[in-house]
């Protein structure tokens, strides 16, 4: 579940234990079906458009969390203790 930018895993963190079993099922897919983690960059940071296949509410839900309208800090990989937390 790793991408080519840290805030991948911490969206990873952020997020999947609170996705539907589809939603989990079109992250997987997001992240292994296209052959270039750059355009999943270019897609969550709107630099190019997404193509309809993969343009879901998990698209959307990745562009949101890349805009960090929080401010937060991403520099680093978050620990994987997070993997076995349980469910929010």
């Amino acid at each position: 579940l790793i991408l080519i930018h840290p805030s991948s895993s911490l969206f990873a963190k952020e997020n999947l234990a609170r996705m539907s079993e589809e939603q989990l099922n079109r992250y997987d897919r997001l992240i292994n079906e296209p052959s270039n983690d750059w355009d999943i960059y270019y897609w969550a940071t709107e630099a190019k458009p997404t193509p309809a296949e993969f343009d879901t509410d998990v698209m959307a839900m990745l562009r949101e969390f890349a805009k960090n309208r929080n401010r937060e800090q991403r520099l680093r990989q978050p620990d994987l203790e997070y993997l076995f937390e349980p469910p929010r």
